[in-house]
């Protein structure tokens, strides 16, 4: 399979980043995981023609290519940052790759809880009408202490984190293939990407 996995920070140092990175080594056997940067996109800025920007382009066509997609958030004010929400928006607005995109989410923080008010406000974010994403349900994979879990290799050494990691990836791959057998018809998904509020209220 082949997955990408978006790290959803623009922080030079990130144990976001370092999570997915461990990710994508650990799992090489059962899945190719492309990492996908989003520190230089430019900020969300609603153009009237729905054209994506070169660099939105790219990465939709990297998420339209893939199997999954597995997002990495930190948790900033109880929320997702707002470089990701932004990413996320030019997704939304213009080419709508997460249209029945099955999707894990993880997250990391030095805090004992992880990121798990975040990863709850960005699965209610990926199930919005213009997004539609398949977030896998029942699963969070939260890091807590994240400062602390990764050694010099860059290797995850809390081992009952590594297993919580192991059995929720292997889940991941499990509801990807079920998603698949019961994907909908194309003509559903064309219908979906042409979905506005506007439509909605009248107003077309």
């Amino acid at each position: 399979m082949k997955f990408v996995g978006i790290v959803g920070t623009n922080a030079t140092k990130s144990t976001n980043r370092q999570l997915l990175q461990y990710t994508q080594r650990h799992f090489q056997q059962q899945a190719t995981i492309e990492i996908c940067e989003i520190k230089d996109l430019p900020a969300f800025n609603e153009p009237e023609d729905r054209t994506a920007p070169v660099a939105i382009q790219q990465l939709s066509d990297k998420i339209t290519a893939a199997d999954g997609v597995i997002f990495a958030t930190p948790e900033y004010d109880h929320s997702i940052p707002a470089v990701l929400k932004s990413a996320i928006e030019w997704l939304s607005y213009t080419t709508r790759p997460l249209i029945n995109k099955p999707v894990m989410i993880v997250g990391a923080s030095n805090g004992s809880l992880g990121t798990s008010r975040a990863q709850a406000h960005l699965r209610q974010i990926l199930e919005a009408p213009e997004l539609k994403a398949l977030v896998m349900p029942n699963i969070e994979y939260l890091l807590g202490r994240s400062l602390q879990a990764f050694d010099d290799q860059g290797d995850l050494t809390y081992p009952d984190k590594v297993q919580e990691l192991d059995n929720a990836f292997g889940e991941f791959i499990d509801f990807v293939d079920l998603t698949n057998k019961i994907m909908p018809s194309s003509q559903f998904f064309e219908k979906s990407k042409q979905f506005s509020w506007r439509q909605v209220t009248g107003e077309e």
